[in-house]
Protein backbone atom coordinates (compact mmCIF):
# COMPACT_ATOMS: atom_id res chain seq x y z
CA UNK A 1 0.00 0.00 0.00
CA UNK A 2 0.88 3.60 -0.03
CA UNK A 3 0.85 3.76 4.05
CA UNK A 4 2.78 1.70 6.14
CA UNK A 5 1.11 -1.02 7.51
CA UNK A 6 2.57 -1.43 11.37
CA UNK A 7 0.66 -4.81 11.14
CA UNK A 8 3.84 -5.99 9.62
CA UNK A 9 5.58 -6.34 13.10
CA UNK A 10 3.89 -9.85 13.67
CA UNK A 11 2.17 -11.84 15.79
CA UNK A 12 0.07 -10.56 18.56
CA UNK A 13 1.17 -6.73 17.21
CA UNK A 14 0.01 -7.32 14.45
CA UNK A 15 -3.60 -7.76 15.53
CA UNK A 16 -3.71 -4.09 17.18
CA UNK A 17 -1.40 -2.15 14.74
CA UNK A 18 -3.82 -2.28 11.54
CA UNK A 19 -3.67 1.12 10.46
CA UNK A 20 -2.23 2.71 7.52
CA UNK A 21 0.51 5.44 7.91
CA UNK A 22 1.08 7.31 4.08
CA UNK A 23 4.31 9.09 2.86
CA UNK A 24 4.09 12.87 3.51
CA UNK A 25 3.85 15.30 1.07
CA UNK A 26 6.87 17.18 1.75
CA UNK A 27 8.75 14.23 0.63
CA UNK A 28 7.42 14.55 -2.72
CA UNK A 29 7.22 18.67 -2.70
CA UNK A 30 11.03 18.59 -2.01
CA UNK A 31 11.79 16.12 -4.99
CA UNK A 32 9.68 18.16 -7.26
CA UNK A 33 8.67 14.55 -8.88
CA UNK A 34 5.73 13.19 -10.43
CA UNK A 35 4.85 9.29 -11.01
CA UNK A 36 3.06 7.80 -13.97
CA UNK A 37 2.03 5.19 -11.40
CA UNK A 38 1.49 4.31 -7.77
CA UNK A 39 1.64 0.51 -7.90
CA UNK A 40 0.46 -0.32 -4.16
CA UNK A 41 -1.80 2.39 -3.25
CA UNK A 42 -4.70 2.73 -0.66
CA UNK A 43 -8.40 1.85 -1.96
CA UNK A 44 -9.25 5.41 -1.79
CA UNK A 45 -6.62 6.63 -4.47
CA UNK A 46 -3.40 8.36 -4.31
CA UNK A 47 -2.80 9.59 -0.19
CA UNK A 48 -0.02 13.09 -1.16
CA UNK A 49 1.71 10.67 -3.98
CA UNK A 50 1.48 12.43 -7.25
CA UNK A 51 1.04 9.81 -9.73
CA UNK A 52 -1.00 9.44 -12.59
CA UNK A 53 -2.28 6.04 -12.47
CA UNK A 54 -2.33 3.63 -9.70
CA UNK A 55 -3.10 -0.12 -8.48
CA UNK A 56 -5.08 -0.60 -4.94
CA UNK A 57 -5.38 -4.01 -3.48
CA UNK A 58 -8.08 -4.78 -5.29
CA UNK A 59 -6.28 -4.36 -8.65
CA UNK A 60 -3.62 -6.67 -6.96
CA UNK A 61 -0.60 -4.15 -7.98
CA UNK A 62 2.16 -7.39 -8.34
CA UNK A 63 -0.02 -8.51 -10.74
CA UNK A 64 -0.56 -5.97 -13.03
CA UNK A 65 2.03 -4.61 -15.43
CA UNK A 66 3.87 -1.58 -14.45
CA UNK A 67 5.20 1.09 -16.79
CA UNK A 68 6.82 4.75 -16.67
CA UNK A 69 8.02 6.34 -13.36
CA UNK A 70 6.51 4.32 -10.43
CA UNK A 71 6.35 4.49 -6.68
CA UNK A 72 6.07 2.21 -4.28
CA UNK A 73 5.64 1.62 -0.51
CA UNK A 74 4.38 -1.67 -0.70
CA UNK A 75 2.92 -3.80 2.45
CA UNK A 76 5.42 -4.23 4.94
CA UNK A 77 4.23 -7.50 5.95
CA UNK A 78 5.41 -8.93 3.05
CA UNK A 79 7.74 -6.78 0.89
CA UNK A 80 9.95 -9.46 -1.23
CA UNK A 81 8.07 -9.93 -4.54
CA UNK A 82 7.34 -6.43 -4.43
CA UNK A 83 11.16 -5.34 -4.09
CA UNK A 84 11.68 -8.16 -6.91
CA UNK A 85 9.61 -6.33 -8.96
CA UNK A 86 10.39 -3.14 -8.38
CA UNK A 87 14.15 -3.90 -9.32
CA UNK A 88 13.26 -5.97 -12.27
CA UNK A 89 11.16 -2.61 -13.45
CA UNK A 90 14.43 -0.17 -12.97
CA UNK A 91 12.94 3.01 -12.74
CA UNK A 92 11.28 4.54 -9.63
CA UNK A 93 10.82 5.00 -6.14
CA UNK A 94 10.84 2.68 -3.61
CA UNK A 95 10.09 3.61 0.42
CA UNK A 96 11.11 0.34 2.47
CA UNK A 97 12.14 -0.50 6.03
CA UNK A 98 15.49 -1.30 7.02
CA UNK A 99 15.58 -5.53 8.65
CA UNK A 100 17.95 -7.90 8.03
CA UNK A 101 15.96 -9.81 5.46
CA UNK A 102 17.01 -11.31 2.22
CA UNK A 103 15.05 -8.75 0.21
CA UNK A 104 16.69 -5.69 2.09
CA UNK A 105 20.21 -7.60 1.39
CA UNK A 106 19.49 -7.45 -2.12
CA UNK A 107 18.41 -3.76 -2.68
CA UNK A 108 21.87 -2.96 -0.73
CA UNK A 109 23.91 -5.31 -3.13
CA UNK A 110 21.58 -3.89 -6.38
CA UNK A 111 22.25 -0.72 -8.37
CA UNK A 112 19.56 0.87 -6.57
CA UNK A 113 20.46 4.40 -4.74
CA UNK A 114 19.14 4.94 -1.21
CA UNK A 115 18.69 7.92 0.87
CA UNK A 116 18.27 7.27 4.79
CA UNK A 117 14.85 8.98 6.11
CA UNK A 118 15.83 7.32 9.59
CA UNK A 119 12.27 7.27 11.82
CA UNK A 120 10.23 9.44 9.34
CA UNK A 121 7.04 10.99 10.72
CA UNK A 122 4.39 9.94 8.40
CA UNK A 123 0.68 11.06 7.99
CA UNK A 124 -2.19 9.17 9.59
CA UNK A 125 -5.60 10.65 9.87
CA UNK A 126 -4.38 14.25 7.80
CA UNK A 127 -1.42 14.62 10.69
CA UNK A 128 1.81 13.72 10.89
CA UNK A 129 2.99 11.07 13.18
CA UNK A 130 5.46 11.29 15.91
CA UNK A 131 7.95 8.96 13.95
CA UNK A 132 8.20 5.82 12.41
CA UNK A 133 9.46 2.71 14.51
CA UNK A 134 11.18 1.65 11.58
CA UNK A 135 13.92 2.90 9.85
CA UNK A 136 12.86 4.14 6.37
CA UNK A 137 14.82 4.59 3.16
CA UNK A 138 14.05 6.04 0.01
CA UNK A 139 15.27 3.81 -2.89
CA UNK A 140 15.61 4.94 -6.70
CA UNK A 141 16.19 3.50 -9.84
CA UNK A 142 17.18 5.78 -12.76
CA UNK A 143 18.65 9.17 -13.48
CA UNK A 144 16.22 11.03 -13.09
CA UNK A 145 15.13 9.52 -10.14
CA UNK A 146 18.62 9.40 -8.06
CA UNK A 147 18.83 12.97 -8.73
CA UNK A 148 15.50 13.41 -7.21
CA UNK A 149 16.16 11.86 -4.10
CA UNK A 150 19.66 13.89 -4.18
CA UNK A 151 17.14 16.48 -2.88
CA UNK A 152 16.49 14.56 0.69
CA UNK A 153 19.87 13.62 1.26
CA UNK A 154 23.00 12.37 -0.11
CA UNK A 155 22.74 8.71 -1.22
CA UNK A 156 24.15 6.07 -0.88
Amino acid sequence: MTGIQLSLLGGEQQARTSDDYYTPRWIFDTMGITFDLDVACPPEGPINVPAARYYTALDDGLAQPWHGRVWMNPPYSKPAPWVDKWLEHGNGMALLPVNGGKWCKTLWESNAKGVWLSRLAFVRNGQETTGSPLNIVLWALGDKNIEAISKLGRPR
